[in-house]
Order: C-alpha cells, then structure tokens, then sequence
C-alpha cells in the first residue's frame, strides 16, 4: 500500500494507463461484432478519443515527474473479458449490440469513478494543470456514457426485444 496520497495517485494513474491501453485493443473486436452501423460508429469514434486520452496521461505523469508506466488494471481486464466472452458466444446480432453496449457502459462507469478520484487527489495535491487534463477526460468519459445510453434507448435495445419477439413466433 502506497504511504502517501501522491503515491497512490502515481499507482492508480498507472492502473487507468494500462486501462486505457486495454480499450484501445479492445474496442476494434467490439466495433467488428456491431450489426447497427451507429454502434459500430461510436465504438470507431470513441477509439480515437481513447487514443488521445492516452497521450493525456503521458501529459499528467510527465508534469509529475513520473514515467508513463502500465500496471495491470485488472477491473477493467475482467470487463473486457465478459465482453469478449460474448462476442465468442455469437448468437443474436441485435441481442450482442444490446450486450456489447451494457458492457461498454461498465468500463465508462469504471473510468468515471477513476478520473473522479484522480482529478480530486491532483487538485488536494496542487496538481491543477493535471487536474485540469484530467477534467477533460472525466468529460469526454461522461459524454461517451451518454451517447452509448442514447443509442441503447433509440433503437438497439428495441432492436434486441424485436428480434426476440420474432424468434418466438417464427
């Protein structure tokens, strides 16, 4: 256990670092097992942005002074794992959209509360130029959640209840 509040920061900055490096493997799988064209889009989309929050934290661990350093995040491995588990399984492709964005939304949830805790011990720490690098991320991982309830709520879950209503009647 970390002795300090700034060395935990450093310890679960590198934890969201190899976090942020696992989505960016794994989102490709996941835009690939999309059948909705606007699932397969924001997954697309939200790669880039990942990409660049990357480069965010090479930002914040070089204005701490540390090296850019992964420590396996093992949250955010066991979510992309239940992920892939699915995709493996196959079946319905509306069912898979509907699952593929639930689980998306875990690791959201999982880099909100991240970001949240990081920014705060940055900002008690007088961290405010990482503070603020981190806000940015904390936001784009806010706007992500959103869109990816959007589309669940505008078509994808209906999609999955339609195709299992015709399942059973066929």
């Amino acid at each position: 256990m970390p002795d300090t509040l700034q060395d935990l920061l450093t310890e679960e900055l590198k934890d969201v670092y190899d976090a942020e490096h696992q989505i960016i493997e794994a989102l490709p799988k996941m835009a690939k097992a999309c059948c909705a064209p606007d699932l397969k889009m924001a997954f697309e989309r939200h790669l880039e942005e990942t990409r660049n929050q990357v480069t965010r934290l090479d930002q914040v661990f070089q204005q701490l002074g540390c090296k850019a350093e992964r420590k396996t995040c093992h949250g955010v491995k066991g979510l992309i794992s239940e992920a892939n588990e699915l995709i493996k399984k196959g079946g319905d492709p509306e069912v898979l959209d509907a699952a593929l964005i639930g689980g998306a939304q875990k690791v959201e949830h999982y880099e909100i509360a991240s970001y949240g805790t990081l920014r705060t011990w940055c900002m008690r720490l007088g961290h405010t130029q990482a503070a603020a690098l981190l806000q940015q991320t904390l936001e784009e991982e806010g706007s992500t959640d959103h869109k990816l309830t959007s589309l669940a709520e505008s078509h994808i879950n209906q999609d999955a209840v339609n195709q299992g209503a015709s399942r059973r009647a066929a």
